[in-house]
């Protein structure tokens, strides 16, 4: 029946989606992400202030004040004014004035509810949008059975944003990817990182999606989701706004969430966090990232990264940041993984003799939409010796060689399976479970030629601390019935039947040239 189920919604975010892209007209992806994503959020907290306010009106006899904004705050609910409400926005749809009307909905949600300031988009009475549009889509939004009781209403609009999300990503290309990790991606890293409980920390966090995606891991294993508590940081004020209001339409609390313009390494915001799990996907390669001006920073424990390059400077802010039985799951460019430029091979070979790295996953091309540089996945641990739940994994590094897995979407990207479509075909559980097969106590891991191989560090040192997965896993084994000769006798007689067939057209077209009369 959950199959079902999710076929369904899925069906209803691919409707509205492509309504509302026909409504786009002339503004750009990146702008009308804003509109529509503004609405959406609009509408969802509509739904939930709508519930309590119907509650409310029916306890009035008992002393509820359906207009008290402290009564939705203590339940956590955002209070909606009367000129913000979905009712009466639905109702002005067809005024010239619209998009004022929905500005000023927005700037008077802002003021009833301080943990939005500043979120909200404002666009609306923008002359490039146009108003019959804008009033289109409101309708659309607001008309769409999304289910039958508002409970319902509220969780399909959450799946929507999150869809959209990702759509308005690929629609902007490039520039998408600078705010959305590929929900696959996520998925993968939540999965083998399992965080269920404690402190989640993304120091370049986008729209919030590896916030979302572990409160969903909570979710689907019967976990409770005040268990854990998120805290992140963005440089990009836009993608900043997205990231709340990602979070506040799961109802996760943000408030630990922050903006600086100078980023993480220039403004650490959370200088004394130590945090259970970091996930994370910084920009890859970044040059500009102010090391000049941090040479002697303490978070260099390895070696001061070169200023050319900031990705040895993100592994260095992520173990900085790690709690004492602390993990991390970070995507970085495969160059990592081999370069030596400015002393990064140093600062790699530390942290391996260090005993900090325990997993690499490689992953398939065309998996971002912002670049088509090669990537691995870094799964580093501070403690990796033996407890309740891990054995002693110190001496050994587990390399996963996932670059064949996965599945093109579109002509530009691939994306990793994960069961929803046939149960068999689960690229994400398949890397996850080798992952957790070799660190758990009760292991049944074994090598798999080509995909996977634990490797003592040793061995590591050997190839001089390179972590290319395929320098140790290895080339798949060959089929036992493969036969030569058998194989060579089809292929001669394929190619012999080809040349036949060429001397037979070439006959033809000699035939037909010879009956052509050149001089008329």
């Amino acid at each position: 029946m959950a199959k079902k189920k999710e076929a369904v919604e899925e069906t209803i975010e691919k409707t509205l989606w492509k309504a509302a892209d026909k409504l786009r007209k002339n503004i750009n992806a990146a702008e009308y992400k804003d509109v529509v994503l503004g609405l959406i959020f609009l509408k969802y907290i509509s739904i939930a202030f709508e519930k309590m306010h119907a509650d409310l009106t029916a306890q009035i006899d008992e002393g509820a004040d359906p207009e008290d904004r402290e009564e939705y705050t203590a339940e956590n609910v955002f209070f909606v004014p009367p000129s913000a409400r979905w009712t009466f926005l639905q109702s002005s749809a067809k005024q010239p004035n619209i998009g004022k009307i929905v500005d000023d909905g927005m700037d008077a949600i802002e003021s009833e509810n301080a943990q939005l300031k500043g979120i909200l988009p404002k666009v609306y009475a923008k002359q490039n949008l146009d108003p019959t549009s804008l009033g289109e889509l409101i309708d659309l939004i607001g008309n769409i059975n999304f289910g039958e009781t508002k409970e319902r209403s509220a969780d399909v609009l959450g799946h929507v944003f999150e869809y959209f999300l990702g759509q308005f990503a690929l629609a902007e290309g490039q520039k998408g990817g600078q705010f959305y990790t590929p929900r696959s991606v996520v998925e993968l890293l939540v999965e083998m990182l399992e965080p269920y409980q404690g402190r989640v920390f993304d120091p370049c966090c986008g729209s919030g999606g590896m916030f979302v995606q572990s409160e969903k891991f909570v979710e689907d294993h019967q976990g409770k989701i005040s268990d854990i508590s998120v805290y992140g940081q963005e440089s990009n004020q836009t993608t900043w706004r997205l990231a709340k209001m990602n979070l506040a339409i799961r109802g996760i609390d943000s408030t630990q969430v922050k903006w600086n313009a100078e980023g993480s390494f220039l403004n650490d915001a959370h200088k004394d966090l130590k945090a259970d799990y970091i996930i994370a996907n910084p920009p890859f390669n970044v040059s500009d990232w102010g090391g000049e001006l941090l040479r002697t920073d303490a978070r260099w424990q390895f070696g001061a990264p070169p200023v050319g390059n900031a990705n040895f400077g993100w592994l260095q802010h992520f173990i900085h940041h790690l709690a004492p039985t602390g993990q991390a799951g970070v995507v970085l460019a495969k160059g990592a993984l081999t370069s030596k430029t400015s002393g990064e091979g140093e600062i790699r070979k530390r942290m391996i003799e260090e005993g900090l790295i325990d997993c690499i996953v490689n992953l398939p091309a065309k998996l971002f939409l912002n670049t088509q540089i090669p990537a691995a996945l870094w799964f580093l641990r501070r403690k990796k010796v033996a407890n309740a739940k891990y054995r002693d994994t110190a001496n050994e590094i587990l390399f996963i060689d996932a670059r064949n897995l996965g599945h093109l979407i579109n002509r530009r990207n691939r994306e990793l399976s994960n069961g929803t479509v046939d149960p068999n075909d689960n690229d994400i559980a398949q890397i996850a479970s080798t992952y957790h097969n070799w660190r758990n106590v009760d292991s049944t891991y074994q090598d798999v030629a080509g995909f996977c191989a634990s490797v003592p560090v040793s061995k590591v040192a050997e190839l001089d601390y390179v972590l290319t997965p395929g320098r140790y896993v290895g080339l798949p084994d060959e089929e036992d019935d493969f036969n030569f000769v058998e194989r060579f006798t089809e292929l001669k007689a394929t190619l012999e039947a080809q040349l036949a067939k060429e001397a037979e057209l070439n006959a033809v077209i000699a035939e037909n040239l010879s009956k052509i009369n050149i001089h008329g």
